[in-house]
């Protein structure tokens, strides 16, 4: 049977802010991305969502993003290479202490807002990535997208790039985001990000912002993670509907290491 998994963005607050319990949202995923502490993210944080993932069979992925408190990673940071390399060591590490402790461990790594975005084209970013991953642990699935330059060099580097797509992010002609900030950036009704979470497994395509139908799936093969951002208006009834979505249309969900 075909399989997903289906990814949150969690951890995201740091010491009174942020979001206290996120068990309804995580009850609906079968993949955490925990914000490792430079765009959200502190010790407490940490421990609790690592705990919180472990109870319920969640995989915990590590979302390591530019050193960006002020803007919670959604910023471009003109960072040289060398050092985002070792920014991103120092996330991965850290996180791994809690995942230990709870009984778990890093099941894969995806990078946050700015980071994500600026190393489907830049190349000295998605290099960092690459070697940070390939340093800590090559054999963990990569979340990105297919056909950007991050994805070219994951496949290169012989790590396990693992096509995403998002069902509650608009998407443009050429395969990517819409920005935040402009028109039809987000989906928010749980019944169109359902019925797009099922197309976009099952055809590797979406309709973009224009009308038109781009894939995002690799050549070959097929997107194999589906996220919803946990900040989305109505996050867990999007989760919840997409889950359901999925399961009846015969595409079970999985965590990242054990998608078929």
């Amino acid at each position: 049977m075909t399989s997903v998994a289906i990814n949150t963005d969690v951890g995201e607050g740091f010491g009174v802010w942020g979001p206290s319990d996120e068990g309804e949202l995580l009850d609906q995923v079968t993949a955490a991305n925990v914000a490792c502490g430079f765009h959200a993210g502190d010790p407490d944080i940490l421990r609790r969502t690592c705990a919180d993932c472990v109870a319920r069979g969640v995989a915990i992925g590590a979302q390591v993003s530019y050193r960006d408190l002020a803007g919670f990673g959604r910023r471009f940071i003109d960072v040289p290479t060398p050092s985002l390399v070792n920014d991103l060591l120092y996330q991965l590490g850290a996180l791994e202490v809690f995942a230990r402790v709870a009984g778990g461990r890093i099941g894969y790594v995806k990078a946050h807002g700015a980071l994500y975005n600026t190393a489907a084209r830049h190349e000295g970013h998605a290099a960092a990535i690459v070697e940070a991953v390939t340093l800590y642990d090559p054999d963990l699935p990569l979340l990105c997208q297919p056909r950007t330059v991050l994805w070219e060099r994951a496949e290169a580097a012989g790590l396990r790039p693992m096509a995403e797509a998002f069902i509650d992010r608009g998407y443009t002609d050429e395969g990517l985001l819409v920005p935040r900030s402009s028109p039809g950036a987000l989906i928010t009704d749980p019944a169109v990000a359902a019925e797009r979470a099922v197309w976009m497994a099952e055809t590797g395509t979406v309709v973009s912002v224009s009308g038109g139908v781009v894939r995002i799936a690799p050549d070959p093969g097929r997107i194999t993670a589906l996220c919803v951002h946990s900040d989305t208006p109505g996050a867990v009834a999007l989760a919840a509907a997409t889950r359901e979505a999925l399961t009846a249309a015969g595409i079970a969900t999985a965590v990242p290491g054990a998608v078929s």
